[in-house]
């Protein structure tokens, strides 16, 4: 299903996608040395319920997945990328971790994700990683022009990764958004211009590069969910809802304090 939200939908998803912004925006301040992955979890939970918000993790289970996911957050540390499971681990100085949320306010679905080194003991390429991945959204957002095709989108994301030595999963990418978290299209983070869906006013999609140092392959946890390199090597992932509007691509998961 693909979904074109109406001028007023647009309105709620503008809110529903700065909530998100500011909820992610509070839990990176919290992710400290010795802050546990539950913690920041329970965090979220509380946050989203005071909203009158709900949570699209909760019940999701997919078919890829060993669901209900039965969490409010995806917290993904090192070398894990996707989906990660809030396991009771305490937060280790120098850790890379992914916040990856999602939530549905008035009928809306947002979903952003951030990835950041915690404590001080930051990798330069702990660094590398995270902001080829900013550079990759930032460039697929530029892409999402009315009239466009997603095939642009996904080849603008996909020549930063690759032209910085990176190879990309294509399996798992972004996704349309709406009335629920994914919907079609799938928007793979590799691509060729020119094909594709026509892009138009008031779709909804949410983009998310995400690399692995030096590996495109993925296992899984014994949880059923937690997505890992295959080789051991770090990870990093960065995410935004965007609307397709008449002005061009608009960040709806930006925290308030980042101004609109």
């Amino acid at each position: 299903m693909i979904e074109i939200l109406s001028p007023a939908e647009l309105v709620r998803a503008r809110a529903a996608g700065a909530l998100v912004g500011d909820i992610l925006a509070e839990l990176r301040k919290l992710a400290a040395p010795g802050v546990t992955l539950p913690d920041l979890d329970a965090r979220a939970a509380q946050l989203i319920d005071a909203a009158g918000a709900v949570s699209c993790y909760v019940d999701y289970a997919p078919s890829f997945g060993d669901g209900p996911f039965g969490h409010r957050l995806c917290t993904a540390v090192n070398d894990a990328v996707l989906h990660g499971m809030p396991h009771d681990t305490p937060l280790a100085d120098g850790d890379l971790l992914t916040l990856d949320l999602a939530l549905t306010l008035r009928g809306i679905s947002a979903d952003a994700a951030v990835s950041l080194t915690v404590g001080g003991a930051s990798r330069p390429r702990d660094a590398e990683l995270i902001a080829v991945t900013e550079r990759a959204l930032a460039a697929g957002i530029d892409a999402a022009v009315p009239g466009g095709r997603l095939g642009d989108v996904s080849a603008a994301i996909g020549r930063v990764l690759t032209g910085e030595g990176h190879l990309v999963n294509r399996e798992f990418g972004g996704h349309g958004i709406g009335s629920t978290m994914h919907q079609d299209p799938h928007v793979p983070n590799d691509g060729r211009p020119g094909r594709g869906l026509r892009l138009r006013p008031g779709l909804l999609l949410a983009l998310e590069p995400w690399v692995m140092d030096g590996t495109d392959q993925l296992v899984t946890d014994a949880d059923g969910w937690t997505l890992r390199s295959a080789n051991g090597g770090r990870a990093a992932h960065t995410e935004h809802t965007i609307a397709i509007t008449e002005d061009g691509p608009e960040i709806l998961t930006l925290p308030s304090s980042a101004g609109r």
